[in-house]
């Protein structure tokens, strides 16, 4: 139970997925703007992360490992990602129309998210278990909305503030994502 825990304080604040690793940067930009939006990115990655996290750990380790095809692990990720992203690009748009239009192009990106293809690849590298891939892709998830939903916060308060022009938008994003990095980056003597 302590190195279920160890792995998950490790994933969720000392080697977050955006902050530390610096994977994800595309939705964790574009989708932080307002908290409703940021919220619905977390989950719908939350979603994504886990399932492909487990998914990708079965096909690796019962398919391709025992048949030899390790070389297919990357294509084989990619089509499993992208079909749980279609799956919940259909469940989101019959079922939270608002949320669906508010993501807009950011859900399909989740395909592309590098955060979620980094998590499946770490997994298999570090040969962990099935609960140990699960409690990873999960905490991996946690991290990315934790670190999506500050970032989202401080980025609205952000745009209440006078910002020089130089500074506006995407420039004063990436200061405001580089300061709360070196944030969590006190967290990195814990594990």
């Amino acid at each position: 139970m302590g190195d279920y825990l160890v792995l998950a304080i490790s994933a969720i604040l000392v080697n977050n997925i955006l902050l530390a690793q610096y994977l994800g940067n595309c939705p964790f930009l574009g989708t932080s703007k307002k908290m409703e939006t940021a919220v619905g990115m977390a989950a719908a990655v939350v979603f994504v992360l886990v399932m492909a996290g487990l998914i990708t750990w079965i096909v690796n380790t019962f398919v391709l490992q025992t048949l030899g095809l390790d070389y297919l692990r990357t294509i084989a990720f990619i089509l499993v990602i992208a079909s749980l992203v279609q799956f919940v690009e259909m469940f989101l748009k019959k079922s939270i129309p608002a949320l669906y239009a508010g993501l807009g192009i950011f859900l399909p990106l989740i395909t592309t998210n590098c955060a979620v293809m980094g998590v499946c690849l770490i997994n298999v590298n570090e040969e962990y278990t099935f609960i140990q891939a699960l409690v990873s892709s999960f905490a991996y998830a946690v991290g990315f909305g934790l670190a999506l939903i500050l970032f989202a916060g401080v980025r609205e308060r952000v745009l209440l503030g006078r910002v020089p022009r130089p500074l506006q938008d995407t420039s004063i994003a990436l200061v405001t994502a580089g300061i709360i990095s070196l944030a969590f980056f006190a967290f990195k003597g814990m594990v």
